[in-house]
């Protein structure tokens, strides 16, 4: 039973109504016999996850008390519990769309749900989220090279939890090294080590690339020099980053967290994981935690020691460490927030040059073996994987052939994968094969010919696969990969004309879910209760908030119109007309009914019909709180539909419903658009 709160509030509802009443165990949603990305994937989350986030505490203290503490709708509708398995399958949907689609707005809805349910709250840490994006979609144009990194770390986290899922060998490993039973018949250990992965892989992974926009202006210094081809090196202008104490240095109460935990004292963030760095690889890669502090301490200060390269993990370690400590407390920390941040900071440069040398054939160490640093093992070998679909920013970046898709099989604990490039650019392919060819035909000399980065698949010499076995040991993880083409299909991407920002998303949706609340009074919200609201909602729902507020460039696109932050000179729109509700008020409703059914919820109105239990009326007071509290409990609704209807069913069953229910949406819609001006700065204008 892959949710066993949600399926402890069904047996309940048996007993009060005596027949099964519901909520319905949600599906899997993918094939068991798949061993693909996706399927391995969600399968880590459906099957292996259970428990995640539950409180025995809790559960006994709402045993005795008789009441809830859980939020759905409203605080106290549902065990605290079956909130923590509805937030887990809110992950699974969120990561199952992201994966169909790969897009950006799916990526953060990942962020979203991983900063709700291991931060705490979203609203904290969102600038850390958005400005990554910002500063890549607006500033890496003027780079040389640069893709994306946003989508990309979502991409690398779906990896990681499929290689754990499939990988019996590395899940053996992981649990050793932190101290679970290995044994897979254990499934309260195995789920307990599962939950613990998910929780600091998803901080390893998802965070790995943040200090990009540190590296990025760096970068974009030099690109201007290497406009005319001039290499970096000696005689480069660069700058460098100074006072970095102000942002490594610890706090009192982290000074005395680390000490309780280490044993010893450490002043800055680059101590501590110089520190942590060298008791895991010091011994087998011959260096000293004097070595590795000097290292971590140049990164910034000295970036021409570096070969003219600033390093973004340690910007990343560093500014993701100030959140951990801002969001959860310093009282809070342990060694394994400690290892997810020595694992981003080893990821780019700091193991591959400074502790294996790895192109060094003089002075090349071993690879990364698994059992060294489980978190520091995945990254690497994910963050090399992914390759495929990251949106090319700098100039050359967007004339290289990359790959655009990839399919994976894990089976029998191996990694074969088949990298797919556009098939219209299969005359750039064959002019390669051909050059290599007489490359090959002419004694090899010289250097070979180039196609980044279908050449480094296609050569004999594999080069990709190649310089992934010089990082990390591939024994236990067998890895093949094969380059091939195919047509693009674009449609998965969803794009339209309607251009955002993450900002903007998070805003669309508070001010979505304040649209009733402030109707005919939007002058008097403040942005801080519209937050406050919002806030105050369950995960799922406001992701059904932000889902709203992503697909609004769709509805947008069907009433020929599109919402910018930019002024442009069209015609602006500060009221939708009722004949424009009637024309995305269906397209609402099928999303609504899709985001339900995939979400569990049958379609019925027995929480209304039924007898109310005299201990629910007791509990929440009156007939309509109980009402809407039991609506939650049993996950159904009356305007909701079952299985799996097509796209002509839901807008039939849109047709019939009541001429009120349809149209009620009309003025709060037009109070959204007041709000979303007031306080996000969007503006919607009409194309013609």
């Amino acid at each position: 039973m892959a949710y066993t709160a949600i399926n402890k509030m069904r047996i309940v509802n048996r007993t009060l109504f005596g027949e099964d009443a519901g909520p319905a165990q949600p599906e899997a949603h993918y094939d068991t016999n798949d061993q693909g990305l996706k399927a391995m994937a969600l399968r880590f989350l459906h099957s292996r996850c259970e428990g995640l986030g539950f409180d025995a505490e809790t559960e006994a203290a709402e045993k005795e008390s008789g009441e809830y503490k859980g939020t759905s709708l409203l605080p106290g509708q549902i065990p605290f519990n079956m909130q923590m398995d509805i937030n887990r399958l809110c992950l699974e949907r969120e990561l199952e769309k992201f994966i169909d689609s790969g897009v950006a707005e799916d990526a953060y809805t990942i962020y979203y749900c991983y900063l709700e349910m291991f931060f705490g709250h979203y609203g904290k840490s969102k600038k850390m989220v958005e400005l990554l994006s910002e500063f890549e979609s607006n500033g890496s144009s003027l780079l040389m090279k640069h893709r994306d990194h946003y989508s990309h770390s979502v991409y690398v986290f779906a990896l990681g939890l499929a290689i754990y899922e499939s990988n019996a060998e590395y899940r053996a490993v992981f649990k050793k090294f932190y101290g679970f039973g290995t044994d897979e018949a254990d499934q309260e250990a195995d789920s307990a080590a599962a939950r613990c992965f998910l929780e600091y892989w998803g901080l390893s992974s998802l965070f790995h690339d943040i200090g990009y926009p540190f590296e990025l202006p760096f970068e974009q210094v030099l690109s201007y020099f290497e406009v005319e081809g001039r290499k970096r090196g000696k005689g480069s202008l660069f700058i460098a980053y100074h006072d970095i104490d102000a942002f490594t240095r610890l706090g009192d109460e982290a000074k005395a967290k680390f000490e309780e935990l280490y044993g010893r004292s450490f002043d800055t963030t680059y101590e501590l994981l110089a520190y942590d760095i060298t008791q895991k690889l010091g011994e087998t890669y011959g260096f000293t935690e004097e070595y590795m502090r000097k290292k971590l301490y140049d990164k910034p200060l000295a970036p021409d020691s570096f070969g003219y390269f600033m390093d973004h993990a340690w910007f990343s370690a560093a500014r993701l460490y100030r959140e951990l400590e801002n969001s959860l407390g310093a009282e809070n920390l342990n060694r394994m927030h400690v290892d997810a941040l020595s694992a981003i900071q080893l990821h780019n440069n700091l193991f591959k040059f400074d502790i294996s040398f790895y192109k060094d054939k003089e002075r090349h160490k071993e690879p990364l073996r698994m059992e060294i640093h489980p978190l520091a093992y995945m990254l690497m070998l994910c963050d090399e994987l992914q390759c495929w679909d990251r949106t090319a920013y700098g100039r050359n970046s967007r004339k290289e052939l990359h790959p655009m898709a990839a399919e994976f099989d894990f089976s029998n604990n191996a990694v074969h994968a088949v990298y797919y490039y556009d098939k219209e650019e299969q005359e750039k392919i064959d002019a390669f094969k051909a050059e290599y060819r007489r490359w090959e035909d002419n004694g090899e000399r010289g250097d070979a010919p180039r196609l980044k980065a279908y050449s480094d698949m296609a050569e004999k010499e594999q080069s990709f696969v190649s310089d992934i076995r010089k990082i990390v040991d591939t024994s236990a993880v067998p890895l093949t990969v094969v380059p091939n083409t195919k047509a693009a299909d674009r449609k998965s991407k969803h794009t339209y004309l309607s251009a955002s920002n993450f900002l903007h998303l998070y805003d669309f949706a508070v001010a979505l879910n304040a649209r009733y609340s402030y109707q005919g009074s939007e002058k008097e919200a403040a942005s801080r209760e519209l937050e406050k609201e919002f806030e105050a909602l369950s995960l799922e729902y406001q992701l059904s908030n932000i889902n709203q507020a992503k697909s609004f460039s769709k509805y947008l696109d069907a009433l020929g119109c599109l919402y910018t932050d930019k002024p442009v000179d069209l015609e602006m729109i500060t009221a939708f007309t009722e004949d424009q509700v009637k024309v995305f008020a269906p397209l609402e409703h099928e999303r609504w009914i899709r985001e339900h059914i995939s979400m569990g919820w049958t379609s019925s109105d027995l929480y209304e019909a039924a007898p109310l239990p005299e201990e629910m009326l007791s509990r929440y007071g009156n007939e309509k709180a109980a009402r809407k509290a039991l609506r939650e409990q049993l996950r159904m609704h009356k305007l909701a539909m079952d299985g799996n209807p097509s796209e002509a069913e839901i807008f039939s069953h849109y047709a019939a419903l009541p001429y009120e229910e349809k149209t009620k949406d009309f003025e709060p819609f037009n109070s959204m658009l007041k709000l979303i001006k007031k306080f996000d700065g969007l503006r919607i204008y009409k194309l013609d």
